[in-house]
């Protein structure tokens, strides 16, 4: 499946940051990691970090799938409100879910914090807006909601809003708990870090064939070399639908575009933070640490590649005249422009863990539009279920629920 398109602006801005060899041998591991993406990376790493022996394979360069492509928003929030999640999965399963993401977000600051190399970490306030008027109901339970848990987030009225940002809004939460990364930069530098520590990393390594027992997995590349592990991850993301008999996410398109550089951001207020709206297809905005404006969103139902790509040009423009609306006194120029492919799932929530038509392996699926959250979370899930432990998130997202 063609996961992006267009002109991603994080590999552009980074290079190639890192190089790894094809794979060209047999080779017996404990763990295999299928996928070098954000996800992969994060698996890999946590594994390492418990001492397991782990290989990363990949069928492209290392992070030019969809991680290339993200716009690396870190949010604790799903695409389903606390309150709508609450209704699908009850009380108890809600409030884990947004607290587990929630503290995701600082676990990923530390991980970013110890690395030696840059990835563009920043925590971020983020600011969710009320579209229309009768969406004040909805923000106004979902703050009560997220209060009672423990979550920080303020109430802010059209006034409020008014008087911190350069447009006006109905109502909006302000959240304490958020932060922006460069995905690309994040796996690259999660994957040398590990590297270091004994982790093998293949890419341009395709997977033919993955023969799954109950005592372990052998795979074959398409050079004839043959891999046995004990554990598969699949972190292969929304190509893995290809492996389920039973769909768990619906596939959308998302696009994208990066600004030129800016010299002044007027309006914006809260120390430049992440602002997304309620609505559908919503908007989401960020800055980057260069002065530019990444924004995203138009989505619609994924058909195929060809009929995205040819929707780029339109749904920039469309995206440019958005935040026109929100800062008619900030000149912006598109400088890039893509698009790419997520998974959506009935309760907004990430398939991790076991599945039984795969004996010996795991599935790592940060499904939503918080997925590198997701992906920390189904990291872990992963290593403890490795390590014969019990991981009280494991309930949270486990297939046939």
């Amino acid at each position: 499946m063609d996961l992006t398109s267009g002109h991603p602006y994080w590999p552009v801005k980074d290079g190639l940051i890192q190089t790894y060899p094809k794979l060209d041998a047999d080779m017996n591991c404990r763990v295999v990691v299928l996928g070098g993406g954000i996800t992969g990376a994060l698996v890999a790493h946590h594994l390492i970090d418990a001492g397991i022996e782990t290989i990363v394979l990949d069928k492209r360069d290392v992070a030019s799938g969809s991680t290339s492509a993200s716009t690396s928003l870190l949010q604790y929030e799903i695409d389903t409100t606390l309150a709508d999640l609450t209704d699908k999965r009850g009380t108890d399963v809600a409030n884990r879910a947004y607290v587990a993401s929630r503290d995701a977000i600082d676990k990923l600051a530390r991980i970013a914090k110890h690395l030696p190399d840059q990835t563009g970490f920043e925590k971020k306030k983020s600011l969710y807006l009320a579209v229309k008027k009768r969406h004040r109901k909805v923000l106004r339970k979902e703050w009560e909601m997220r209060r009672a848990i423990g979550i920080e987030v303020d109430w802010l009225d059209e006034s409020d809003v008014a008087e911190r940002f350069a447009f006006r809004r109905p109502a909006a939460l302000l959240s304490h708990d958020a932060a922006q990364v460069d995905a690309y930069a994040f796996t690259h530098a999660l994957l040398r870090d590990a590297s270091r520590r004994g982790l093998r990393v293949f890419d341009r390594t395709e997977v033919t064939t993955i023969a799954p027992t109950d005592d372990g997995v052998t795979l074959k590349t398409a050079d004839g070399c043959v891999v046995r592990t004990d554990h598969l991850v699949f972190a292969t993301g929304y190509e893995t639908e290809a492996f389920l008999e039973h769909k768990v996410a619906r596939l959308i398109s998302t696009y994208a575009v990066a600004s030129e550089p800016l010299t002044c951001l007027a309006g914006w207020g809260e120390d430049a933070c992440l602002i997304w709206e309620h609505s559908r297809p919503y908007l989401y905005l960020r800055t980057t640490v260069d002065g530019r404006v990444i924004m995203g969103g138009e989505d619609e139902d994924f058909r195929n590649p060809v009929r995205r790509d040819r929707l780029i040009g339109k749904k920039a423009e469309r995206l440019a005249s958005r935040f026109r609306e929100l800062f008619p006194d900030i000149a912006i120029e598109i400088a890039f422009a893509w698009a790419g492919t997520f998974g959506e799932t009935e309760d907004g929530l990430a398939y991790i863990g076991e599945q039984e038509d795969w004996p010996s392996c795991h599935f790592a699926l940060g499904y939503g539009g918080n997925g590198i959250t997701f992906s920390l979370l189904g990291a872990e899930i992963i290593r403890d279920t490795i390590l014969g432990k019990v991981n009280e998130n494991a309930e949270l997202f486990r297939f046939g629920r």
